[in-house]
C-alpha cells in the first residue's frame, strides 16, 4: 500500500493541474453553450427556415463529390438511396475512383448507367493516395464536365461512400449559400444498441460535439472545422482556394483535409455557417453514418484524427495565431495530453475510492491503519466533481438525440472511450515519429465503411404522397384527402387504387421513383422466371427470380425488400440480389402460371 500511495502522490501534482485546466475549459464551453441556447430560444434570432422559405430560394446547380477507395460494396446503395430520398433536384454526383480498384470502378460505371446525374471521376494514377488528392481530381473532372456540357456548378458538397444524406440537406445548403461560403450540416451516428460500447462512444461524442462545442465555436468567432461530409463550399470560395494554394483545394498531404480546409477558409475571411441540430419528422436533420463498432476499427480511425488534427496541424501552423484562434488550437490539440492522462486519472480515482471504502469500513472493523492520506481523498473528490459535470453534460446531449435510456450508459462508455483514445494517441505519436524519421508521407488510414440496413433508410425516403405530387399525378389536396380517409391497416397506394383515383401501374411507377427500384413488366418480356429459389420462399415472400447475370440474382416482387427477407434469401443463394418491382396483378398471373400448386414445392 505504501508503494501505491507514493506512486499516486507522485502523479497527483501533474494530474491535478491538468485536470483543473481542462475541466475549467470544458466548464466554460458548457456555460457558453447554455448562454447561446438561452439567447437563441428567447430572442428569436435566426429561426429554423420554413418549408416555404426553403422552396422560395431558386435551386442552384450543386456538385456532390464522393471520393472512393475499395468501396464497391457500398457506393451503389449510397447513390441509389440518396438520389431517391433528396428533396433537391438540381445536383450531380461526381464519384472519384482509382484505375487499380477495378471492383469500385465497375460499381461506379454501373451507377453511371443507371443514373444520368452520376459521373465517374477517374484519378490519373493508382491509389490509394489520400482522400484530399482524390477530391482534387474530382474537382478537375467537374471542370471538364462543365466545359463539355456548357454548365457551371454554383456549390460543391463533399460526402463519403457510407453517408445517409438527409433529404433536406441540399435545400439547407442552398438556402444559406447566399450569406455563407462554407456551410456545414451536422453529422451524427445512427442509433446504436446499448451493448455496442464502441458505437455508443461515437454517438455520445458526436452528440456532445455537434450540440455544444461546434455551436459555441461558431458563436465565439472560432474557425469552423469541416466534418468532411455534409460540407458545402461556394464556387467562388473553391476558386479562391485554388488560386491561393496552387490548385490544391484539398491539401493532399493532410490526413484530415476537412479540418485544414476549415482553417483555410477562416483565414481567407470567408463566412462559415454551422447548421445547428434541428429535429424534424422524428429525427435530427443531419448526415447519418454507421461508425466503427470494433475496438480495432475505432483505434484505426481515431489514430488518423489525432495525427491530422493535433500533430499535422501543430506542424503546419504551430501556435502562430491570434489569441482567439490559439484558444481553439488548444482545444483541438489538448487531447495529445488528455487522452494519455485520462486512464491514469480513472485509475487514481478508483484507487482513492477503494482506500476510502477500506478505511471507513473494512479497515476500521479489522483495526487497520488508514492506507491513504487526506490529500489523495480530497483530490479524488475534486476529480469526481469535474467528471460528474462532464458526464452530466454529455448525458444530456446524448439523451436529446438518442433518448435517456441510451444516455444512462454514458459513464461506462466514457471510461471505454478513454482507453480507445489513449491507444489511438499512442499509435498516432508512434506513426508520426516514424514517418518523420524516415522522411516519408503519412499513410492514408482509411476507415472500412458499411451502409445502413434498409430499415434504417426508410425514415429518409420521400413519402409516396410527395412523389405523386411532384410527378403531377395528384394534387396536394387530393393526397391530403386520401390520407384523411385512409382506413387503418390499408396502405396509401392500395387505398388510391381501391378508390379508382390511380391505376395499379401508376402507383407502382411512383413506388419505383420513391424506392429507386426498377419497375419490370411481364408484358414486355422483362420477366422470365427461373427455378433458383424454393417455391415455398417465392410464395411466402412473394418473390420471383427472373434473371442471373454477372454474379447477381434479379428478383421481382410487388412487395418492398426488407432486412428479414434479405437474411432469408442469403440462406439459399450466395449471389448478390438485385430487386425489381412488379405489380400485384402481374405477380399473381406469373405465380399461377409458373409455381407448383400447394406452396410446398422445393422449386
Amino acid at each position: 500500500m505504501d508503494i501505491l500511495d507514493a506512486w499516486a502522490a507522485a502523479c497527483l501534482p501533474l494530474l491535478a493541474v491538468w485536470m483543473l485546466a481542462s475541466g475549467l475549459d470544458d466548464l466554460w464551453i458548457a456555460a457558453a453553450c447554455l448562454f447561446g441556447w438561452l439567447r437563441r430560444n428567447f430572442s428569436g434570432r435566426e429561426p429554423w427556415p420554413s418549408d416555404s422559405a426553403l422552396r422560395s430560394v431558386p435551386e442552384q446547380p450543386v456538385a456532390i463529390f464522393v471520393p472512393l477507395w475499395k468501396e464497391s460494396r457500398v457506393i451503389g446503395h449510397m447513390l441509389e438511396h440518396n438520389i431517391a430520398a433528396s428533396r433537391y433536384r438540381n445536383y450531380d454526383f461526381f464519384v472519384g475512383a482509382y484505375p487499380n480498384d477495378a471492383a469500385t470502378v465497375a460499381a461506379v460505371r454501373e451507377a453511371c448507367e443507371r443514373f444520368p446525374n452520376v459521373h465517374e471521376a477517374m484519378c490519373p494514377h493508382d491509389g490509394p493516395t489520400s482522400k484530399a488528392d482524390c477530391l482534387n481530381w474530382i474537382y478537375q473532372r467537374m471542370l471538364l464536365y462543365e466545359e463539355e456540357r456548357g454548365v457551371r456548378f454554383s456549390m460543391v458538397v463533399t460526402h463519403d461512400a457510407e453517408d445517409l444524406i438527409h433529404p433536406e440537406s441540399l435545400r439547407l445548403i442552398n438556402y444559406y449559400s447566399a450569406r455563407y461560403d462554407m456551410i456545414q450540416v451536422p453529422v451524427l451516428p445512427l442509433p446504436a444498441p446499448v451493448w455496442r460500447l464502441t458505437e455508443g462512444v461515437y454517438c455520445d461524442e458526436f452528440a456532445e460535439y455537434q450540440s455544444k462545442d461546434v455551436p459555441v465555436r461558431a458563436m465565439l468567432g472560432g474557425f469552423l472545422p469541416s466534418n468532411g461530409v455534409g460540407t458545402g463550399y461556394s464556387r467562388a470560395l473553391l476558386e479562391e482556394l485554388a488560386d491561393a494554394y496552387s490548385n490544391r483545394i484539398f491539401e493532399p498531404d493532410c490526413l484530415t483535409e476537412d479540418y485544414e480546409n476549415g482553417f483555410r477558409v477562416h483565414k481567407l475571411g470567408r463566412p462559415q455557417k454551422f447548421i445547428g441540430i434541428h429535429r424534424a419528422n422524428g429525427g435530427p436533420v443531419a448526415t447519418r453514418e454507421e461508425f466503427p463498432h470494433t475496438l480495432r476499427a475505432a483505434v484505426h480511425q481515431r489514430t488518423r484524427w489525432v495525427t491530422g488534427i493535433a500533430l499535422q496541424s501543430w506542424e503546419r501552423h504551430g501556435w502562430r495565431e491570434t489569441a482567439g484562434q490559439l484558444y481553439w488550437f488548444w482545444r483541438d490539440r489538448k487531447g495529445l495530453v488528455g487522452n494519455l492522462l485520462s486512464p491514469l486519472a480513472n485509475a487514481i480515482f478508483l484507487y482513492g475510492a477503494a482506500t476510502w471504502l477500506w478505511s471507513t469500513h473494512t479497515g476500521a472493523e479489522w483495526g487497520l491503519a488508514r492506507p491513504a492520506g487526506p490529500q489523495l481523498l480530497w483530490i479524488s473528490a475534486a476529480l469526481l466533481g469535474l467528471q460528474t459535470v462532464h458526464l452530466a453534460v454529455r448525458a444530456g446531449c446524448s439523451a436529446r438525440l438518442y433518448g435517456w435510456r441510451f444516455a444512462l450508459g454514458v459513464p461506462l462508455r466514457v471510461a471505454w472511450a478513454n482507453w480507445i483514445n489513449c491507444i489511438a494517441t499512442v499509435a498516432a505519436l508512434k506513426q508520426y515519429a516514424l514517418a518523420r524519421r524516415q522522411g516519408g508521407p503519412l499513410p492514408w488510414l482509411k476507415t472500412e465503411h458499411r451502409y445502413p440496413s434498409r430499415s434504417a433508410l426508410m425514415r429518409y425516403k420521400k413519402k409516396l404522397g410527395e412523389v405523386l405530387v411532384e410527378s403531377g399525378r395528384l394534387s396536394q389536396a387530393e393526397v391530403d384527402e386520401a390520407l384523411a380517409t385512409q382506413p387503418k391497416g390499408v396502405r396509401l397506394g392500395e387505398w388510391l387504387v381501391r378508390r379508382g383515383v390511380l391505376t395499379e401501374k401508376e402507383v407502382y411507377e411512383a413506388l419505383s421513383v420513391q424506392q429507386n427500384l426498377p419497375l419490370v413488366s411481364a408484358a414486355d418480356g422483362g420477366v422470365r422466371l427461373l427455378r433458383t429459389l424454393p417455391a415455398r420462399i417465392t410464395q411466402v415472400w412473394k418473390v420471383l427470380p427472373f434473371r442471373v447475370a454477372q454474379g447477381r440474382l434479379f428478383i421481382a416482387s410487388p412487395e418492398l425488400p426488407s432486412d428479414e427477407l434479405g437474411k432469408e434469401l442469403r440462406r439459399f443463394t450466395a449471389l448478390e440480389v438485385r430487386w425489381h418491382l412488379l405489380t400485384p396483378t402481374e405477380f399473381l398471373e406469373l405465380a399461377e402460371e409458373s409455381l407448383p400448386r400447394g406452396g410446398n414445392g422445393s422449386g
